[in-house]
């Protein structure tokens, strides 16, 4: 991990993150601490009722054992949990629990056999899990929620986190795909949201990851996650994408968060999945296209890592 565009590292990501910083020195205490926990769990199952926790709004009832576009029902699946020691070293080691399914179907996705549920993954009760988010409070520096994508099991994250003892700050990893609702039950909840801002043209996000009105959506879930805590954006650069979705994605970010957020440009692009039958993105980045994104990261001034 590569740090950029910035004179003291430290300095700059702690201007993004400084309540981050201060649960890790235990002068401050994560947020789900204080949240009143009881009123959202009530909330998320109602929800579960008639499903919206994303902007899919499958309105099946899961709790009856109906079954939308992820395919959860009414309890958490897990692949695997491990401290994960890649990406933002700020971060790391992470607790990072990857649930099974997604709510996209990203046609590159590099964790495919996780978000299209090949992997069957493993039945977690809230108990098991908080005992296990507690086992590792001493070792790592977060539990960080993902996938797949985690917006389906939030009713049950809820529970848990209502369990857990530890003093640990939650990240929520996420394509940012949550409806209002869910985005209202995160409030006070997160202490850095984890975005992955893959688009700005919406014709690009339905025909790569079959999804409808993706940039109305995420750019509301970042506006309103920026304004209830911290954040971290991730961009996964894609070949041939720079004008229609990079491009604007940096723009709109120095525009509306400016240095106030970091910004991770990954430069890890391969061909996963069914990426081969498109032929813009059948390919891994060449140096100079990334060279081109990091230069215009670097004009806007962002506050950002590769």
């Amino acid at each position: 991990m590569t740090v950029t565009n910035i004179k003291d590292p430290n300095i700059r990501i702690k201007k993004a993150l400084p309540k981050y910083f201060e649960i890790l020195k235990t002068k401050a205490k994560p947020r789900f601490k204080s949240a009143n926990l009881d009123a959202k769990i009530k909330e998320a199952y109602k929800i579960l009722q008639s499903c919206e926790l994303c902007e899919r709004k499958c309105h099946i009832n899961r709790l009856k054992g109906e079954k939308g576009w992820c395919q959860v029902q009414d309890q958490m699946k897990i692949v695997s949990i491990f401290p994960h020691l890649g990406e933002e070293f700020f971060l790391v080691p992470s607790l990072t629990i990857f649930f099974w399914s997604c709510t996209f179907s990203c046609q590159f996705c590099q964790n495919w056999t996780i978000s299209q549920r090949v992997d069957k993954g493993e039945i977690f009760k809230e108990e098991r899990l908080a005992k296990v988010i507690d086992s590792f409070s001493d070792t790592c520096k977060n539990v960080n929620f993902v996938g797949g994508d985690p917006t389906p099991y939030l009713p049950f994250i809820l529970k848990t986190l209502k369990l857990v003892k530890s003093d640990i700050p939650v990240i929520w990893n996420s394509n940012f795909y949550m409806s209002e609702k869910s985005m209202e039950l995160l409030k006070g909840i997160v202490d850095v949201y984890l975005s992955d801002f893959k688009y700005f043209s919406d014709k690009c996000a339905e025909r790569l990851s079959l999804v409808k009105n993706y940039s109305k959506v995420v750019s509301r879930n970042h506006e309103l996650a920026f304004k209830d805590a911290e954040l971290v954006i991730r961009h996964l650069v894609l070949p041939n994408h720079f004008e229609c979705c990079t491009k604007p994605i940096l723009k709109y970010i120095a525009k509306n968060f400016k240095d106030r957020v970091v910004v991770n440009i990954m430069d890890q692009y391969r061909p996963e999945y069914n990426a081969c039958k498109f032929k813009d993105i059948n390919r891994t980045l060449t140096c100079g296209e990334f060279e081109k994104v990091e230069n215009l990261t670097k004009k806007l001034n962002l506050n950002y890592i590769t």
